[in-house]
């Protein structure tokens, strides 16, 4: 672990490999697990605001959870969250004709419908943010589902914090993501 002002970083997101391999994944991240995906404060109102540009790229059965229980929903932990399709699938997921679960929000971001690309929760993973009083943890999450994500990253060298940048950025600016990559290549001196 190292300190980036008021962030913790586990130092597996500058050592570890990683690029999403959706072909081999097909999207399992949005439909498996107990739980939405974590949605900040200030993102639960985005959510609210762009439901009727997202709905028409939605799921009947997506529609109709966001309906009856809102465009988020508070988790067992008492976190904010997407809500969940038949307890698992996340509410905004569509699939494309080869079965891949897709964001119906990043899909109405890239037709221009909305300007928001998606929870950044979803656009950091696989790193997870905790927030306390007086630090945040910046830590990478493993999945066995993303086993083939890390043998791609692996095979084209490419850490997690690369992968990630744009929404590393996204999340702590632009400085915090430079003193990052500093941070990697002092690390990866011999």
């Amino acid at each position: 672990m190292f300190q980036l002002g008021k962030t913790i970083v586990s130092e597996e997101i500058i050592e570890q490999d990683f690029v999403c391999n959706l072909s081999a994944c097909k999207g399992a991240c949005c439909i498996d697990g107990e739980a939405g995906a974590p949605v900040e404060d200030k993102e639960t109102e985005i959510l609210v605001d762009i439901y009727k540009d997202v709905k028409p790229f939605l799921r009947p059965e997506g529609i109709a959870v966001i309906e009856e229980h809102g465009a988020f929903v508070k988790g067992e932990d008492g976190e904010w969250e997407t809500p969940l399709v038949n307890g698992s699938e996340c509410a905004y997921v569509f699939f494309s004709d080869n079965g891949t679960a897709k964001c119906g929000i990043e899909e109405a971001y890239n037709a221009g419908e909305v300007a928001w690309k998606k929870p950044v929760s979803c656009h950091l993973y696989p790193v997870r943010v905790k927030e306390y009083t007086e630090l945040v943890a910046v830590n990478y999450h493993k999945w066995e589902i993303c086993d083939p994500a890390c043998s791609l990253g692996e095979s084209l060298k490419v850490p997690i914090y690369k992968f990630v940048k744009e929404a590393l950025i996204r999340k702590f600016g632009e400085a915090w993501y430079l003193e990052l990559e500093e941070v990697a290549k002092e690390h990866a001196k011999p």
